[in-house]
């Protein structure tokens, strides 16, 4: 019972507490009770436009990222097409890839002055105006959707991978050409998770801070999370940042709703079972033409975006031909020699590796108290670990520094702050890898142990324990990727001896230092797949769902 009480007093404190100060200072003034801040929030023009910018964002992302996944998702699920392993492993690639780091990558590529593609096009046509201008709606749409469609492509991608073919074969034996089958057959089947999918998208480009304060802001527009961070500009406008946080809040809840909705009534789509055969469609000649779509989507998202930032990292001048003369490692020096950057990356990885150990910790014995029912409530812990996936990063941190900015509990200015955001936003993440993990162990294990005379601690440290290390260490990469890429919270929590280095990659952005963005965002990668090794090491598998 203790053990019970003291996670669920620790999950309370990390959701109720920032969430009632939000909730509070919403509707507070010095006359008391009030919603004035939400009249002035849906009655500014400026507020209403961003409102309004944002719809349009997450509307285009949802759409385009469900025209770029589903067909992906098809191909290398139920087709011959070459290259599987290789596509899928591009995807991972584009799914742990900041979208921040990648909105950077396409300043250099498509910005409208010094963009490499359109310096290229300028000088093989002599034309005088840009291909491509990445500051536009148009450009935030299309690089939020290169990093936005894997969550689709994994949701359809999984529920394909359940259906057997039985159904659709029976079909072509009727006569129904692949067209009708696919309509009539497999569509339907997979609905339920392309509108999942869809919905997913919808919700990250409505919670994304990097890629619009990157793209949109030198544009001239505002979205909602740029202009909640802007609400925290010099003076502060705190009571009106937490009643705009507000609606963001509720949309995300309201939306998740419906994607449980949708999910709860997927069984059905699973006919067969796991003993139905999957087999494969032959392409003929288009499987030739569909890996080159395949990867010049990943071209987009992976080979251009990485591609500049090596040649960035490398060069004098990054928008010069990378020549002998261009070729340096003085980026490399400036940029580990300078103490704010070392300070940044100490920061990272001090808050890193405590959030995962912390989170994993505190996820793994939330997880095993509910999978074993050892106490009565344990479905309130499952909510509550699962909750803070409604909360976008910007609004946990309006929240986290409503709260702790003043007593009992005064954390703004430490690292402290940083590690109960990253704690908070990373633990539906930890929860659920940790839920599949001892869903997998077995209770009669224990069971058998218990009968032998062990008590349940040492059944726990010598039989649950060890057949639930990998899932539990592949909880702790979870976690620390998480971590590492976080800007939407630590952008409003960070002071200037608490940044990280996605804080301090944003402020090089305004300094104009492509060269250290380069640098750092190629150690922020080589960081993410490091523990992408460690994961794909420890489950045997690849961690988007390919086979062997």
């Amino acid at each position: 019972m203790t053990v019970w009480l003291t996670a669920a007093l620790a999950l309370v404190v990390l959701m109720a507490l920032p969430l009632g100060w939000l909730g509070y200072m919403s509707v507070s003034s010095e006359t008391g009770a009030t919603l004035a801040h939400y009249r002035a929030v849906f009655t500014d023009p400026h507020l209403q436009k961003a409102l309004w910018n944002t719809v349009v964002l997450a509307f285009w992302v949802g759409l385009a990222s469900l025209a770029i996944g589903a067909p992906m998702a098809w191909l290398t699920a139920r087709t011959d097409l070459p290259g599987k392993r290789l596509v899928r492993a591009l995807i991972l690639a584009s799914f742990v890839t900041p979208p921040f780091l990648g909105a950077f990558a396409w300043v250099m590529l498509a910005g409208p002055n010094a963009g490499l593609l359109n310096k290229l096009y300028r000088s093989v046509t002599g034309a005088a105006d840009p291909l491509l201008n990445v500051f536009t709606m148009p450009g935030l749409i299309f690089v939020v959707s290169i990093y936005t469609f894997p969550y689709v492509f994994i949701m359809i991608a999984n529920t394909l991978e359940l259906i057997a073919s039985d159904l659709e074969e029976a079909a072509s034996i009727l006569g129904a050409s692949r067209v009708r089958v696919a309509l009539t057959v497999t569509l339907p089947m997979v609905l339920p998770a392309i509108l999942s999918g869809f919905i997913l998208a919808v919700l990250q480009a409505l919670a994304l801070f990097g890629s619009p304060a990157i793209l949109a802001l030198p544009a001239g527009f505002h979205t909602i999370t740029t202009q909640i961070w802007a609400l925290f500009q010099y003076p502060p406008k705190v009571e009106m940042a937490a009643a705009f946080s507000v609606p963001l809040f509720l949309a995300t809840a309201l939306l998740l709703l419906v994607q449980k909705q949708l999910l709860g009534r997927r069984g059905y789509a699973a006919i067969g079972g796991k003993s139905g055969q999957r087999r494969q469609i032959p392409l003929g000649p288009w499987r030739r033409p569909a890996l080159a779509g395949c990867l010049g989507v990943m071209a987009c998202s992976i080979f251009l975006p990485y591609g500049i930032l090596a040649k960035a990292a490398f060069a004098r001048a990054w928008a010069q031909p990378l020549t002998v003369e261009n070729v340096t490692l003085g980026n490399f020096a400036l940029t580990f020699g300078h103490s704010a950057t070392r300070s940044a990356i100490v920061n990272t990885l001090e808050l890193g590796i405590m959030t995962a150990c912390v989170g994993a910790g505190l996820a793994a014995l939330v997880a095993y108290v509910v999978n074993r029912k050892l106490v009565p409530g344990h479905q309130l812990l499952t909510f509550l670990a699962l909750a803070p996936v409604v909360i976008p990063g910007v609004v946990l941190a309006v929240a986290l520094f409503l709260a702790y900015t003043r007593p009992p509990l005064v954390l703004y200015g430490s690292l402290w702050i940083l590690f109960v955001a990253y704690l908070t936003k990373e633990m539906p993440v930890g929860y659920s890898q940790s839920d599949a993990t001892f869903r997998g162990v077995h209770p009669e294990l224990e069971d058998a142990g218990r009968i032998l005379g062990a008590g349940r601690l040492r059944v726990l440290g010598e039989i649950t324990a060890p057949l639930a290390r990998s899932g539990i260490i592949a909880t702790w990469c979870f976690v620390f990727i998480g971590v590492i890429r976080e800007l939407s919270a630590s952008i409003i929590l960070f002071t200037p001896n608490t940044k990280v280095i996605s804080v301090v990659i944003f402020d090089l952005k305004e300094e104009g230092e492509f060269g250290a963005i380069a640098v750092l965002g190629l150690f922020m990668l080589g960081m993410t797949f490091a523990a992408v090794g460690v994961m794909q090491t420890l489950l045997g598998r690849d961690v988007m769902g390919a086979k062997d």
